[in-house]
């Protein structure tokens, strides 16, 4: 099924060189009908299939998972008020809720990013997740050698901390990754992948699919510290 049409990235080429609300107010139907629509399409087919093959409680609204084409440019020098591309989050909280490792996807000019894990844990969920790899460090280094994730996404990714919590300087020296301020893994592709693939959503559904045992396990740190 095709879903994205030359109009989709050819958008986002425009907005590019024309970064303003002019332009975008004059493309605006363009927008909502060839990106906007489009990629909602795209997400309600994907969540649907994500709830019937892997997660039975994966109950999502696209409006819950998909962020805002406005920058926040309040702390920004860019000024330029448009991202050049549409983002999403799929997960049980979405993008209301970054504390639940989940799939991040990213369509637009240049580079297309799909992704696993988490970017951003916060302070309390970062112990958690080093808490259950120090507990089996050779448990979390099993799932990241799985050839289905290192076939797609190599490694995880992420900011490290310089100094090691003392608690976990131990757990280090059996696993570097202990280290991590971020746990998340993407791949990225040329943005003409989104058109010249018949198997857009087998192929995304294949990245989500090679990523769910280590987002499985991330979750389950964090809940398992709640309970």
């Amino acid at each position: 099924m095709t879903y994205f049409t030359e109009e989709f990235n050819g958008f986002f080429k425009g907005l590019a060189k024309n970064n303003h609300k002019e332009w975008f107010h004059e493309n605006k139907k363009t927008y909502d009908r060839a990106v906007k629509k489009a990629f909602a399409k795209f997400l309600t087919d994907l969540i649907e299939q994500i709830r019937e093959r892997f997660d039975p409680e994966l109950y999502l609204e696209v409006k819950n998972a998909v962020f805002r084409i406005n920058r926040d440019i309040r702390f920004s020098k860019d000024k330029s008020p448009y991202k050049l591309q549409l983002g999403a989050v799929i997960s049980r909280g979405g993008r209301k809720n970054m504390q639940i490792a989940g799939l991040y996807l990213q369509f637009g000019v240049g580079d297309i990013w799909i992704g696993c894990g988490f970017y951003a844990p916060n302070k309390e969920n970062l112990r958690a997740i080093r808490k259950k790899i120090a507990s089996n460090p050779s448990a979390f280094r099993q799932l990241i050698s799985d050839n289905k994730f290192k076939n797609i996404y190599g490694e995880i990714q992420g900011e490290k901390n310089k100094r090691i919590p003392k608690e976990f300087r131990e757990a280090f020296e059996s696993e570097a990754l202990i280290a991590n301020k971020q746990f998340y893994f993407m791949a990225t592709y040329d943005d003409e992948n989104i058109l010249k693939r018949e198997d857009l959503l087998e192929w995304v559904l294949k990245h989500y699919e090679a990523g769910i045992a280590i987002n499985k396990y991330l979750n389950e740190a964090i809940n398992e510290e709640r309970e």
